[in-house]
C-alpha cells in the first residue's frame, strides 16, 4: 500500500469493522435499516395527506442511503454486506396497515408505529456506537445526522398528530 492510499477515505473503512463481530453488529444494523425503509416505503403509499407522503418518501430516501453506505463499509472492511431485511418487515408492514384501518385515524397511526420503530433503530445506533471499538463506531457514527434528522421528522409528526 502506497503511503498517499492510507490517508485516502476510500482505503480508511476497510481498516474498520475489522472483527467479525463488528462485521456482524453493522449487518445487524444493515437489516434494521432495510426493514425500516420497507416500512417507511409502504408508508408513504399508504397514507392518506399528500404532505406526509413527500415526508415520508424523504425519509425513506434517507435510510435507503444509510444502507447503502453502510454497505459499501462492509464490503471494503473486507466483509459480506447484507443484501435483504427480514422476513419480518413484511410481516410488520401488514400489521400496521391492520391497526391502521382499524382506527378512525388512520395517518396518525402510521405515524406512531414509524416513530416507534425509528426510536429504536435510532437507539440500536446509539448503542453499537458505544459498544464497538472506536474505527467502527466512527463508521456509524456518520449515519447518526440521517438518523437523528428522520428521528425529528417524526417526533415533530408525532406531536402535530396529537394536537
Amino acid at each position: 500500500m502506497a503511503e498517499d492510499d492510507a490517508t485516502h477515505p476510500s482505503v480508511r473503512p476497510a481498516a474498520t469493522m475489522a472483527t467479525n463481530s463488528a462485521r456482524h453488529t453493522c449487518n445487524q444494523l444493515i437489516r434494521r435499516c432495510i426493514d425500516l425503509h420497507r416500512l417507511y416505503r409502504h408508508a408513504a403509499q399508504a397514507v392518506n395527506e399528500p404532505g406526509l407522503r413527500a415526508v415520508l418518501g424523504e425519509d425513506a430516501q434517507a435510510l435507503a442511503s444509510v444502507v447503502i453506505e453502510l454497505q459499501h463499509d462492509v464490503a471494503l472492511a473486507g466483509g459480506e454486506a447484507r443484501r435483504h431485511g427480514s422476513w419480518r418487515s413484511a410481516l410488520r408492514c401488514r400489521l400496521v396497515e391492520s391497526m391502521a384501518r382499524a382506527t378512525a385515524r388512520y395517518d396518525h397511526a402510521w405515524i406512531r408505529a414509524l416513530a416507534q420503530d425509528e426510536g429504536t433503530l435510532l437507539r440500536a445506533f446509539e448503542h453499537a456506537i458505544a459498544e464497538l471499538p472506536e474505527d467502527t463506531a466512527r463508521v456509524l457514527r456518520r449515519q447518526l445526522p440521517r438518523l437523528r434528522s428522520v428521528h425529528l421528522d417524526m417526533h415533530n409528526l408525532a406531536g402535530a398528530a396529537h394536537s
